[in-house]
C-alpha cells in the first residue's frame, strides 16, 4: 500500500489551488484506507475569521512529512463559544488535541476601534489593551486547564495605518503602541510555558509584505483576512509546529568544503586564494559559517564530507584567519575523493545516527543527485548558485525546529567531539574495562523535576536504539506521572573526563502494584552506550524497590526495527522471560537476587 508520503511526491503542487485539491484527496484515501501514515496528528483550528481550504493545505504539507493530519475546524467566528464551553466540540471531538491553533485577528477584535482609535481617551486605550489581554489570557487559561494539548496562539498584526498618519508617535498612548503593548502582553505571559506557544502572525505579515497578505475584496465578500495565495504560507508556518510535535526534525548537517564553505579551491588556489572574509566575494561565505555556529551552539551536529586533500583542507580550518567552524565543531569528517554516497554512510556509521537524520549542503549538482539518488533517507538541499544566497537558503529550513531547547541540546555539538576523543582512547585499549576506567565516569540519578521533564520528553520522543519499549510521551504526560504516586520518573545524567553528556537516561516506573513494579519504560541516549550506564540506572530501581520492600520487577520489551541493541538486555541483567503478551515480553527478576552498581562508575543519588 502507497504511504502518503509517497502519494503526495507523486502529485506535485504547481499552483495554490493544487492544495484544495490534492487534500481532499489526501483525506477521502485515508478515510478509505486507502494510503498509509507513519503518524497520525490531531489538530483544532479556531478563528474569528474564514480560513477555507487551511485545512486541504495542512494535509498536503504534512502528507509530504508522512503524516496525517486529523483536523476538526471550528465554525466561524465561534472561538470563545468553543473555548469557554466544556462540552463543545473541541473537548469532545478527539480524546485529546496534539495542537489547537488560535487565530484572532486583529480586525475582529478591535470592531470600531480599529477604524477610529482615537475616539478613545489614551486612558481608555489602556483600559482596552488591559481587558483585551485578559481577554486572551482567559482563553489560554481555559484550554490549558481542560487539556493538555499544545496551543499556538496568534498575536496581532500591528496597523501599517493610523489615522494621525505621520504624528502617530507622538501620541501619549498611540494606536499602534496599545496593539504591540498586547503582543508584549502575551508573549511575557506564556514565555514560561511549555505548553502555550504565541504565533507571531506580526511577524508573518511583515515578512510577507501586510499589503501582500491582505485583501480588502475578498473579506469583503466572505470575511477572509488573508488572500487565499499567502494561506499556504500560513500553513507551512502552521506545519513546523506539528513536525516539531511528531519529532522528525533532524539532527545533523553534512557540509562540502569547496565553493560552500569557502569560495573557490583550496587544491588549486592554496590557503590564500579562497574567498573568505570581509570582502564582497568572501563575506557571504563568512556569513554563512556565522549562521552554522548559531546552530551548532544550539544543538545542530556538524559534519564534513568533501572531495579534497586532507592537508589541503585542514590546512584552512586550523590556520585561515577568518575560518569561524573549527576542528572541535565538526563531529565527524569524510575528506578524501571517494564518492559522496559512500561518505554519507560511513559519516552516519560514525556519529552513530539515522541517515534520515541528516541535511547535505553541497554546491555541486552532480553530487546532490547522487546523494537523493542512492540515500532518498537523506534530506538534500538544492543550495543556490549564487553564493549570496546561502544563508536565506539555511535559515527557510524548517529540518532542525524544536518546541524547547535543553542544555543536553545546547552542548550536543560539544559531547560529539568529545566522543571522537574517547574512541581515540578506546583505539588504544584492548580491555573494556580498563578503557571504562579510564573514562571516570561519573552518573546520577535523580526523579524528574520542572526543569528536567523537557529534555525527558524528548528522550521518549527521539530515542530508538536502547529504548526497551519506544512508548512516546508528551511533556504534560510526563509531568502527570512525575505527579501521581502510582510512577517514578528517573533521570540519569552521566559525565567522563571529556565533558558532560547531560540527562541521557531514563527510566519510568509503575508501582501501582506495590509488590511488582513494572518498568513501563527503560531507555539510554545512543550517546552513552557501551558505557555501562544502563547497569547504573537498573541498580539504582532495583534498590529502590529493594527499599520499599517489592517482591519483583517486570520488565517490557517491545521490539522495533531499531532497538535491537537492547533487546538482550533483561537477559543478561538476571530477568527471566515470563510471558509475551501481544507483541510485548515480559521479563520478571526477582529481588532476593543481587544487582550491583559498577565499580568503576562513581554514582549520586539525588
Amino acid at each position: 500500500m502507497q504511504s502518503i508520503k509517497e502519494y503526495t511526491s507523486c502529485n506535485p503542487i504547481e499552483r495554490f489551488t493544487d492544495y484544495f485539491i490534492l487534500g481532499r484527496k489526501i483525506d477521502s484515501l485515508l478515510l478509505n484506507k486507502d494510503v498509509t501514515a507513519d503518524q497520525t496528528l490531531n489538530i483544532a483550528i479556531l478563528a474569528s475569521s474564514t480560513v477555507n481550504g487551511l485545512k486541504e493545505t495542512l494535509h498536503v504539507l504534512c502528507g509530504e512529512r508522512d503524516i496525517f493530519c486529523n483536523i476538526y475546524v471550528a465554525e466561524y467566528n465561534q472561538y470563545a463559544q468553543e473555548i469557554l464551553n466544556p462540552s463543545s466540540s473541541l473537548y469532545t471531538y478527539t480524546s485529546e488535541f496534539d495542537l489547537i491553533i488560535v487565530n484572532i485577528d486583529i480586525r475582529a477584535i478591535s470592531g470600531e476601534y480599529y477604524i477610529n482609535p482615537y475616539s478613545l481617551s489614551a486612558e481608555e486605550r489602556n483600559n482596552w489593551v488591559n481587558d483585551t489581554t485578559v481577554f486572551f489570557e482567559n482563553l489560554i487559561d481555559n484550554i490549558v486547564n481542560k487539556s493538555t494539548s499544545k496551543v499556538l496562539f496568534h498575536n496581532l498584526e500591528v496597523p501599517s495605518y493610523s489615522p494621525h498618519s505621520l504624528v502617530e508617535n507622538k501620541d501619549k498612548y498611540g494606536f499602534i503602541e496599545s496593539i504591540e503593548d498586547i503582543n508584549k502582553n502575551l508573549r511575557n505571559s506564556f514565555k514560561e510555558s511549555n505548553q502555550v506557544f504565541i504565533f507571531d502572525y506580526n511577524a508573518f505579515c511583515s515578512k510577507h509584505g501586510k499589503e501582500n497578505v491582505f485583501d480588502y475584496k475578498m473579506y469583503y465578500m466572505g470575511d477572509i483576512k488573508l488572500k487565499p495565495q499567502a494561506l499556504p504560507l500560513l500553513a507551512k508556518e502552521y506545519a513546523r509546529y506539528l513536525y516539531a510535535i511528531a519529532s522528525i526534525n533532524k539532527k545533523c548537517i553534512v557540509l562540502d568544503l569547496d565553493n560552500t564553505l569557502w569560495g573557490g579551491i583550496v587544491g588549486e588556489s592554496g590557503i590564500e586564494g579562497i574567498q573568505l572574509g570581509p570582502t564582497p566575494g568572501g563575506q557571504p561565505f563568512l556569513d554563512f559559517q556565522k549562521h552554522l555556529l548559531s546552530l551548532f551552539e544550539r544543538g545542530v551536529i556538524l559534519a564534513i564530507n568533501s572531495k579534497n586533500n586532507m592537508d589541503d583542507a585542514m590546512a584552512v580550518i586550523n590556520n585561515h584567519p577568518y575560518m569561524i567552524l573549527k576542528e572541535k565543531h565538526f563531529a565527524a569528517m569524510c575528506i578524501n575523493w571517494d564518492d559522496k554516497v559512500s561518505n554519507m554512510k560511513k559519516l552516519a556509521e560514525e556519529i552513530n545516527i539515522g541517515l534520515n537524520s541528516m541535511v547535505f549542503f553541497d554546491d555541486d549538482h552532480v553530487n546532490r543527485d547522487m546523494v537523493k539518488q542512492f540515500i532518498p533517507e537523506v534530506e538534500v538541499v538544492d543550495l543556490p548558485v549564487d553564493p549570496t544566497l546561502y544563508v536565506s537558503a539555511l535559515i527557510d529550513l524548517d529540518f532542525f525546529d524544536v518546541l524547547s531547547l535543553t542544555e543536553e541540546d545546547k552542548n550536543k555539538g560539544k559531547m560529539y567531539f568529545s566522543e571522537k576523543q574517547r574512541k581515540k582512547i578506546k583505539q588504544n585499549t584492548t580491555d573494556l574495562s580498563e578503557y571504562l576506567s579510564m573514562l571516570d565516569i561519573a552518573v546520577s540519578v535523580e526523579f524528574a523535576s520542572k526543569n528536567t521533564i523537557p529534555r525527558i520528553t524528548q528522550l521518549t520522543q527521539k530515542t530508538n536504539q536502547f529504548n526497551m519499549t519506544t512508548r512516546r510521551y508528551s511533556e504534560e504526560q510526563i509531568g502527570k506521572m512525575s505527579d501521581d504516586s502510582n510512577y517514578y520518573v528517573i533521570a540519569l545524567c552521566l559525565r567522563d573526563k571529556f565533558g558532560d553528556n547531560g540527562l541521557t537516561g531514563l527510566a519510568i516506573i509503575d508501582r501501582s502494584d506495590v509488590q511488582k513494579w513494572r518498568i513501563d519504560t527503560f531507555l539510554l541516549s545512543c550517546r552513552i552506550l557501551g558505557r555501562a550506564a544502563e547497569d547504573v540506572l537498573l541498580a539504582y530501581v532495583v534498590s529502590l524497590a529493594k527499599k520499599e520492600g517489592v517482591d519483583e520487577l517486570h520488565g517490557e520489551f517491545i521490539e522495533s526495527k531499531k532497538n535491537i541493541p537492547a533487546k538482550e538486555f533483561y537477559k543478561k541483567s538476571g530477568f527471566e522471560k515470563n510471558v509475551s503478551e501481544s507483541d510485548i515480553e515480559v521479563w520478571k527478576f526477582s529481588l532476593n537476587k543481587k544487582f550491583d552498581f559498577p565499580d568503576f562508575i562513581k554514582c549520586d543519588v539525588v
